[in-house]
């Protein structure tokens, strides 16, 4: 554990919370001091939830440290279910609470409650969030799911959606959808939106179709060996995967199926030739392992674009992305620590990024285009319309997501193209108010005065470098996308040769340098 600005994961109690949220009759208690109740606020105000998520916090204070806090977690316990009555209770530490060692398990064994008590071991210090909602999905199936007689026609059961989960909502909605048009019911939807009712009823399904790997597949494994379950291992995200799922689905219900594929249009639309200028696009992908080895199919196989980087920051998808990044003749990066994603973006210059909230962020800082795949995401990421990731109408909101981005990237590039206008230059105001535009303010040299322009800047020698306002103009008429790289490799070749003025013709000759 590390403290740092931003984190692509919480603590695991946090992945516990998003499994209690999801589910209906199921209630956390969790052992925590006042303070670590912030978690509340990431679904009241970045997911929008309409009820706040079912946990009951003992929040020990410092002057409780010295006297009896098992005792508060008993009180605690017990509160919650005299007032919440629900039908199992899930109990564990926050990572906090785990330093004082007061076993939320074992306590939680001595009160005799009518209603099945799960604890919850998770490692605050070794594993995060991910891992905190596979082993709480676990133990709650571990503890409830049982043999029962199967269902008189083929079903399957939802695997993997929790709260706070990238379009989980929505992939529900398509996915079975799809599953109904293929002749195929849906027995129960886990963790989200079950009850532990539910979860008793998992086994008279006939397969599991696993959505999300790093929030269920532990469960999923579980009842593969213990109630003969089966489990997909294809991910539908993307119109390749979708229609391999399809054929995978076919094969585990032993049902002639076919893909209605009426409703898709990224084929199409990806060929058109309103896309094909898109096609070579140098794509860099980061998120969790799932997104991201989808999406590089994606990009790669659907949307033409290049991938000249990836990776993923939980490591126990690791050894997909290493092994998919073989594949693709790129270097994988897993890592949990979002500077050195910003550093190798720097590095690779792609003309896209495909990552989570936090390369949104670092996008905008390079002047890169973005599109989010992957959580951690932000409120925008979580919209009142329906827009899945998975199955055809998934294919379609990708396309769209990945392709706006782009196309407004290309309209800024060609406003900065023609900066110089007297319509489009920076003092202008919005292009459609032409009539109220100012007049383009004249430099000495009788250039148009640069906008933030560089200060000078020392490159490992004695030598400042300064951009005269020529070359600052000609420099904005390469995109924005590679124009951070063109500025910087410049300012290294000067300084390296001990020129202290930019010009145009070093511009160039810099170009020419770094192209051999």
């Amino acid at each position: 554990m590390k403290l740092t600005v931003w984190t692509y994961e919480g603590p695991p109690h946090v992945g516990a919370m998003r499994v209690a949220t999801g589910m209906k009759g199921l209630h956390y208690v969790l052992h925590a001091p006042q303070g670590d109740t912030y978690a509340d606020l990431l679904f009241t105000m970045i997911e929008r939830r309409d009820h706040r998520p079912p946990v009951t916090y003992t929040t020990f204070q410092a002057r409780d440290l010295g006297a009896d806090t098992a005792n508060l977690f008993k009180t605690a316990c017990l509160d919650a279910y005299d007032r919440f009555e629900p039908e199992a209770i899930i109990v564990g530490a926050s990572c906090t609470a785990e330093l004082i060692q007061d076993d939320p398990g074992g306590m939680s064994e001595t009160l005799g409650l009518s209603v099945p008590v799960i604890p919850l071991e998770l490692p605050s210090y070794q594993r995060k969030e991910n891992f905190g909602a596979d082993e709480t999905f676990f133990q709650i199936c571990r503890h409830l799911a049982r043999p029962v007689e199967k269902t008189a026609r083929v079903t399957c059961n939802l695997i993997g959606p929790t709260a706070l989960g990238f379009r989980h909502r929505d992939d529900i909605t398509e996915l079975t959808g799809l599953l109904l048009e293929m002749g195929i019911e849906v027995n129960v939807v886990a963790p989200m939106p079950a009850s532990p009712s539910d979860i008793r009823r998992l086994g008279a399904a006939h397969f599991n179709v696993l959505m999300y790997p790093e929030t269920g597949e532990s469960a999923c494994r579980w009842m593969e060996r213990e109630l003969g379950l089966p489990f997909t291992k294809t991910v539908p995200i993307g119109v390749g995967a979708t229609r391999d799922f399809v054929a995978e689905v076919a094969a585990l219900s032993g049902m002639d199926t076919a893909l209605d594929e009426s409703r898709l249009r990224l084929p199409w639309y990806s060929a058109s030739v309103d896309s094909t200028y898109l096609t070579g696009k140098r794509v860099f992908l980061f998120g969790d392992g799932t997104h991201v080895a989808a999406c590089a199919r994606i990009a790669r196989d659907e949307m033409g674009f290049e991938v000249v980087g990836m990776g993923c920051y939980n490591r126990e998808q690791a050894r997909l992305i290493r092994g998919l990044a073989k594949e693709y003749g790129v270097e994988a990066l897993i890592t949990d620590d979002y500077l050195e994603v910003e550093r190798r973006i720097e590095e690779l210059a792609p003309e896209m990024i495909l990552g989570t909230q936090m390369e949104r962020h670092i996008g905008k800082r390079l002047g890169i285009p973005c599109a989010v795949i992957s959580a951690p995401v932000h409120v925008q990421d979580f919209p009142a319309r329906y827009s899945p990731q998975m199955g055809i109408e998934g294919a379609n909101v990708i396309f769209d997501t990945w392709v706006h981005p782009l196309v407004m990237g290309l309209e800024e590039h060609l406003l900065h193209m023609f900066r110089a206008d007297f319509e489009f230059h920076d003092e202008a105001g919005a292009s459609h108010h032409g009539g109220k535009a100012k007049a383009l303010a004249e430099s000495g040299s009788g250039e148009p005065t640069p906008r933030g322009s560089s200060e000078p800047e020392k490159h490992g020698t004695s030598v400042e470098v300064v951009w005269l306002p020529a070359a600052e103009k000609e420099l904005k008429k390469i995109p924005f996308f590679v124009r951070g790289k063109a500025r910087r490799n410049t300012e290294v070749f000067a300084a390296e040769r001990g020129v202290g003025e930019i010009s145009v013709d070093t511009l160039y000759e810099a170009k020419a340098h770094y192209a051999r």
